[in-house]
């Protein structure tokens, strides 16, 4: 990976002393379910800022169709659902966080119950709990058919928006977390109105999501272009397995189309996957069939549209009946009507897509990162409950678990010689080098990364793309942009770099990360891989050790600055 990566540590040039100035206790990053959560958390020690990148209900949770995994039912238990998470996780889940977060489920669930939240029930007033791909009972709670996310997004909304504590900032950009002497004290931000402003914060949280717009293929809202997992390495923080990043398998596939998810919970009603003759295949693949881990589905597919030119995959609901799928599933029944693809009379074209973001920011069971100061929850960390392949329905759930964990850990924030505001300089030379199309390099990274970086992945391809990373890196990363398009394809390919590079250093399969010329898993890697500005090569956590957080290295000062960038 360039050098250039790791050069710069602010996007921009900036005097703090210049720009307007806010202060808060705790200022959380991302409006999700995590951060959503962790500010109502923090709100009880302290006074709060939430900064969301778009409208607070642009997030992945508010997308989610699926739902909450709680084991709930009589016939099931916690034992059962830790045992599914760890099958699923491909031998790289840590197991006392699994269990952590699962057996606060009930009780998450629970405190949803008492806020607002409505989950499905049946005619006799029961929950109904739905089964999605690697479970083996039905344990998913749902709201509003197929709109579980939105419905939570909905209701954490409400709760925040009239606590005394929290003030809400909408259309609020987070460019990079401020540092000094190794210690976040909050983050600079634009806001098309306000422009560039300095939010001080004895805490941080970061929630910023996942990067699923990293590829081509998505089922991700476009806010999901991996800024907070840029911003984190630019800070100096630990980053965990990049290389795993989830596929769903089944996304509406109509040309000329967005790709729009169709919820694992269609299979788990009882539909079909199908190919261009109306066969089924996955029964011959995986004991679980249709319901199989998203890795395996999401290979079989693909192994399908590769077996002929002409051929297709499907869903097919037909047997469940035109009603009972309208009923269980009223916004997809929407979104076929548009296609004019009735799921009781036709089969439903499906491809697969990226969906969840496994790696991220490397965080403690207190959601700690390695930065003083700085906390993470939700999809832009790795806690270790995923492993390798997340278990369906297990991310909201988490979200929920550790944004309390996030808030919770905030109420006695590290001590520090450095007490906010500080003087903090970003003085970045102006680049010499020709400027690329951002639309285009865009556009090429995404297109690279979902034929290499994707399902399925190779070696020889994986260094190919490194070496592109490198070259868009040299005429864009040197650039200063003043506009989001510009910030967000640099974090773009900061992530994109980081996640190439960690796949090709995993010569193993397991989970989502398959390698086709490493095709069998290696008991040898099965550890965490951890990546650190400025280190030349990954370090390595042995899976289930509880290893502490190392502190970062102090990197305030910007490699490309002409003098020190933090005046004391």
């Amino acid at each position: 990976m360039h050098a250039i990566f790791d050069e710069r540590r602010y996007l921009i040039p900036f005097r703090s002393a210049l720009l307007p100035q806010i202060f808060t206790d705790v200022l959380v990053i991302g409006s999700g379910v995590g951060g959503l959560t962790a500010a109502r958390y923090a709100a009880e020690h302290g006074d709060v800022i939430v900064a969301a990148k778009g409208e607070l209900n642009q997030s992945n949770t508010a997308w989610a169709q699926g739902g909450i995994a709680a084991a709930l039912d009589t016939e099931d238990t916690t034992e059962a659902h830790v045992s599914d998470t760890l099958d699923a996780g491909g031998g790289l889940c840590d197991e006392s966080v699994a269990r952590r977060i699962i057996e606060a489920a009930p009780a998450a669930a629970r405190e949803l119950i008492e806020i607002g939240m409505l989950f499905d029930q049946d005619e006799q007033g029961v929950t109904q709990l739905g089964r999605e791909g690697g479970h083996k009972t039905n344990r998913i709670l749902h709201a509003d058919g197929d709109a579980t996310g939105a419905a939570l997004s909905r209701v954490l909304i409400n709760s925040v928006s009239s606590h005394p504590r929290i003030r809400l900032f909408d259309d609020c950009f987070a460019l990079d977390l401020l540092t000094e002497k190794g210690r976040c004290m909050g983050a600079i931000t634009h806001h098309p109105k306000y422009g560039l402003q300095m939010i001080w914060a004895k805490a941080t949280i970061l929630a910023t999501g996942g990067c699923g717009h990293v590829y081509r293929e998505t089922t991700n809202p476009s806010v999901a272009t991996g800024d907070g997992i840029a911003m984190a390495y630019r800070a100096g923080a630990d980053l965990a397995d990049m290389e795993f990043m989830q596929f769903h398998p089944t996304t509406l596939y109509v040309a000329g189309a967005d790709r729009a998810l169709i919820t694992e919970a269609v299979r788990g009603e009882g539909a079909y996957l199908v190919d261009r003759s109306g066969q089924r295949f996955m029964e011959s693949i995986h004991p679980q069939g249709e319901l199989a881990p998203r890795d395996v589905v999401s290979r079989a597919i693909l192994q399908q549209l590769a077996s002929a030119p002409s051929n297709g995959v499907y869903l097919d609901a037909r047997h469940l009946g035109g009603d009972r799928f309208a009923k269980r599933f009223p916004g997809i029944t929407r979104l076929l009507g548009q296609f004019d693809i009735d799921p009781g009379a036709d089969l439903i074209p499906v491809r697969p897509a990226a969906h969840y973001m496994i790696g991220g920011v490397w965080v403690d069971e207190q959601a700690r990162t390695s930065v003083e100061g700085l906390f993470a929850c939700g999809e832009a960390t790795c806690t270790g409950l995923n492993g390798a392949n997340r278990l369906a329905s297990n991310s909201l759930l988490e979200g929920l678990v550790c944004g309390a964990d996030a808030g919770r850990a905030t109420r006695s924030p590290a001590k520090s010689d450095a007490t906010p505001p500080v003087k903090i300089v970003s003085d970045i030379r102006p680049s010499d080098r020709s400027q690329l199309d951002i639309a285009d390099v865009r556009s090429t990274l995404r297109s690279v990364m979902w034929r290499h970086v994707g399902i399925e992945r190779q070696g020889e391809r994986l260094a190919e793309v490194s070496e592109m990373f490198d070259f868009w890196a040299r005429y864009t990363l040197d650039k200063i942009f003043d506009s989001r398009d510009g910030w967000k394809v640099q974090n773009l390919l900061t992530v994109g770099a980081l996640m190439t590079r960690a796949a090709a250093g995993r010569t193993e399969s397991r989970g989502t990360h398959y390698r086709m010329d490493f095709p069998k898993s290696d008991d040898s890697q099965r550890r965490h891989t951890i990546w650190r500005k400025g280190e030349a090569s990954a370090r390595y956590v042995a899976v289930g050790v509880e290893t502490p957080l190392s502190p970062s290295p102090q990197i305030d000062v910007a490699v490309d600055a002409p003098k020190p960038s933090v005046e004391s």
